[in-house]
């Protein structure tokens, strides 16, 4: 699980196989080594797993695949590093659609950024997102664990 931190939100994400009903990969914030996001961890550890780049990874993704995620992916990082919705756009090939769907449990707060046009980024490359109502209290509860709310 994620460490509480006061500088980032703790977020899981399932990459599943909807054709086969089957989870490929997990993933949650700052579980692989660097400051890294749990959509980022998933497809990081799906690759290592397949042998190829993670930036290969539409190439080898069934192309029924979704995601699920307790938080909206972000638009921007600091620092240089890839956003989580660059990620899941990378999977995208000429031949396939390979993330063709988002489910998403809460949107992006403005804690960190101030607005986070993820889910629409992801709607105008065609990728269908999808609210996952009912566990947003629950959600904010973990994603802010650490925080110094005042």
């Amino acid at each position: 699980m994620s460490p509480p931190r006061p500088t980032n939100f703790r977020v899981g994400a399932v990459l599943v196989n909807e054709g086969a009903n089957q989870i490929l990969s997990t993933g949650y914030t700052l579980e692989l080594p660097g400051n890294t996001h749990a959509e980022q961890c998933a497809l990081r550890k799906y690759s290592n797993a397949n042998h190829v780049a993670e930036e290969d990874a539409g190439t080898i993704l069934p192309i029924q695949t979704v995601l699920y995620t307790t938080m909206e992916p972000c638009q921007a990082r600091s620092a240089g590093n890839v956003s989580c919705v660059e990620r899941i756009l990378g999977t995208l090939t000429a031949e396939t659609r390979s993330i063709k769907t988002v489910y998403i449990g809460v949107k992006e707060p403005s804690i960190f950024v101030a607005a986070n046009a993820g889910q629409s980024r992801l709607e105008q490359a065609g990728i269908i997102c999808v609210h996952v109502p009912g566990l947003e209290e629950e959600i904010m509860r973990t994603a802010t664990a650490g925080h110094h709310i005042s």
